[in-house]
């Protein structure tokens, strides 16, 4: 490989011999589901006598901790070069890697932004009862290092998509399942497919249309099928020959999205789940319309980052609803109508919330 930047390409190698021929500040995002460390010191069996497939890939396998940080500290510098000075990155993990992954971080220069803990609605049960029910996962986001550079982040959307409220640190979605997961001689393809509506949130909240999105373990490709899909370019590689053709066949049956470009700047009673939920999980698409509730028939299109614009507003559900309606308030849930595709029929956006949440 020469020294050219590899856009939108699955590359199959180890990262480690990959990433030092990614030029040097060339990449703005970096997302990173680093292998765990995680091995299973025996069998486990659910009540019903089927057997836990656990992590016991090659991949995954460190024979210390000591090999486990070398590995992380290499591919960590290694992104760190990569990245523009106002680049930044994510990184997830579980107890059995993400504190060592943290103060490696720190030790190299990165500047942590935050820690975000991704919940999950439908976790595994801990099946030998002696320990708490794993129920979630930490994020890392970090930036390249303590400079003044200017990072993306898209705050005030984020804030439009989730009802005119700051975006918290605690995430709830379900794990990755159903049709979303990728399958292989009709099993999972892979063991720790993260759901696309993490990476959605992810990649909307920190990048822009165009931006280079790398991930140096590409697994089924699920970073590389979202920023695709959001308009950005993408770098991701995986050591694993059956993953890259899986991510490849993955990425062919994406189109970019339409109405998905980031609003950093907006106009200026909580729901249970917030408006971006619905659109990150697919239950509403970008480009799609919606009705105002009105005698006079307004039409809202809906963008990517869950703000939808009518008769020249841009902004929350309820912001532009009570825009449109020339109201000091306006309950959007239930003011807005979506046609079911399946029946043709008009419904309020508030079904939608009982769909999956």
């Amino acid at each position: 490989m020469n020294n050219q930047i590899p856009l939108d390409q699955v590359l199959h190698g180890d990262c480690l011999e990959i990433l030092p021929h990614i030029p040097s500040g060339s990449v703005d995002l970096i997302f990173a589901d680093p292998p765990y460390n995680l091995q299973l010191r025996r069998e486990l069996w659910r009540t019903e006598l089927s057997k836990v497939v656990g992590v016991d890939h090659e991949w995954d396998r460190f024979s210390s901790l000591s090999e486990y940080d070398e590995f992380t500290r290499k591919w960590l510098a290694e992104c760190q070069r990569c990245l523009k000075d106002s680049g930044t990155i994510w990184v997830i993990g579980s107890y059995h890697n993400i504190f060592r992954i943290g103060s490696i971080l720190q030790d190299l220069g990165y500047w942590i932004l935050n820690d975000v803990i991704w919940i999950k609605h439908n976790p595994l049960p801990n099946l030998r009862g002696t320990r708490f029910c794993n129920a979630h996962e930490t994020i890392i986001w970090a930036k390249k290092c303590d400079n003044d550079k200017k990072y993306t982040f898209h705050y005030q959307a984020l804030k439009a998509g989730n009802e005119d409220r700051q975006m918290r640190s605690d995430w709830y979605f379900p794990i990755c399942s159903g049709s979303e997961r990728e399958t292989r001689d009709g099993r999972t393809a892979h063991p720790t497919q993260k759901p696309e509506g993490v990476l959605r949130r992810i990649i909307s909240a920190s990048s822009n249309p165009g931006d280079v999105v790398m991930d140096p373990f590409c697994g089924t490709g699920t970073t590389a099928a979202v920023a695709k899909a959001l308009n950005r370019r993408y770098i991701t590689m995986d050591k694993e020959e059956a993953y890259v053709g899986l991510a490849e066949k993955r990425l062919a049956a994406v189109s970019p999205e339409l109405m998905n470009e980031p609003l950093s700047i907006l106009e200026s009673r909580r729901p249970k789940v917030p408006f971006i939920n619905i659109i990150e999980s697919g239950l509403l698409l970008p480009g799609a319309t919606l009705r105002l509730k009105s005698k006079q028939k307004v039409l809202a299109i809906i963008h990517g980052d869950a703000t939808i614009s009518a008769l020249g507003h841009r902004g929350s559900i309820h912001k532009v609803g009570a825009l449109c309606l020339g109201t000091p308030t306006c309950n959007g849930w239930i003011n807005w109508y979506y046609t079911d595709e399946a029946s043709g029929d008009e419904m309020l956006i508030d079904c939608l919330r009982s769909v999956r949440f």
